[in-house]
């Protein structure tokens, strides 16, 4: 059983400044995190503040394992309107330099945009086909960074927010080095999450870890909703996962309530990776 690399997204700290938080997210015992796109947060438009943050950064003994592109419904990188994809794929490179900058192994992308997937069956090839190109585009630039793009699964009722839809993607796009980072509790709620495991296997660099209940996209911590964890890590296990694990949870309103979830989830998860391995020794035996 690996001895995963657990870490937190400073997206549960969205409308406060990195400045702010990363003292205590570090005070709380990681030191390893994925960086957040939102503007009250870290402006990546703004290079001067995003040096001062890998700055930071560094002189707090952290690292930038990730760092999420923005995704909004007007960044639409599907988009029929080829201008409206030059202004996504222009906003998504911006954001790519910052990731650069901040010196992270992965940039961390939806493979669309945040619209509901219906859509009749030629557009949604169209627009399927717009992502590709948009996408091999990023990820060149992106390993002229020296970073990795990873595409996440979406929650399932958006555009490509399916398990098969993401692999189409990976198989059409040019470049061979672009990997899946898997969304547990998107995989959750898409009702297939030790398929898409076992689907995105060969592509899988890193996981967004976090829980719900099966109804709604609630961010919980590993072991407060419903997903089977033991299974999960036992697949991941069992199909040489060496990536890190980012909790990706929703704040609490207060730090505190915020870093006591966290870590509470990533002792959920280092126990429980422990019993595992200790029942595959004993099965050794």
């Amino acid at each position: 059983m690996n001895d995963w690399s657990i870490g937190i997204s400073t997206g549960c700290f969205y409308q406060t400044s990195i400045f702010d938080c990363l003292p205590v997210i570090r005070e709380n015992g990681f030191n390893l995190i994925e960086v957040c796109f939102s503007p009250a947060h870290l402006d990546y438009h703004d290079s001067d503040a995003v040096h001062r943050a890998a700055s930071r950064v560094a002189e707090l003994g952290m690292s930038a394992y990730s760092f999420h592109a923005p995704f909004a419904a007007n960044i639409d990188i599907s988009s029929t309107d080829p201008h409206q994809r030059d202004l996504a794929l222009a906003e998504i490179l911006r954001a790519a330099e910052a990731a650069a900058i901040l010196s992270v192994r992965y940039f961390v992308m939806h493979p669309g945009p945040e619209q509901p997937a219906t859509r009749p069956a030629d557009e949604r090839f169209e627009r399927m086909k717009n992502s590709v190109a948009v996408l091999d585009a990023v990820s060149h630039r992106c390993h002229e960074l020296g970073i990795t793009c990873v595409l996440e699964n979406k929650l399932p009722h958006l555009l490509f927010g399916n398990s098969a839809d993401v692999l189409w993607i990976l198989d059409a796009m040019k470049r061979t080095d672009v990997g899946a980072c898997l969304d547990t509790g998107h995989g959750f709620l898409s009702g297939d999450l030790p398929s898409m495991v076992h689907k995105l296997a060969g592509h899988l660099k890193m996981i967004h870890a976090h829980d719900n209940r099966g109804h709604g996209d609630d961010h919980l911590p590993p072991g407060d909703g419903c997903i089977d964890w033991p299974r999960l890590l036992s697949q991941l296990a069992r199909f040489g996962f060496g990536g890190a694990f980012i909790l990706e949870l929703a704040g609490a309103g207060d730090a505190a309530t915020t870093m006591a979830n966290a870590r509470r989830g990533r002792s959920f998860l280092i126990e429980l990776a422990r019993r595992l391995a200790f029942t595959e020794s004993s099965k050794s035996q």
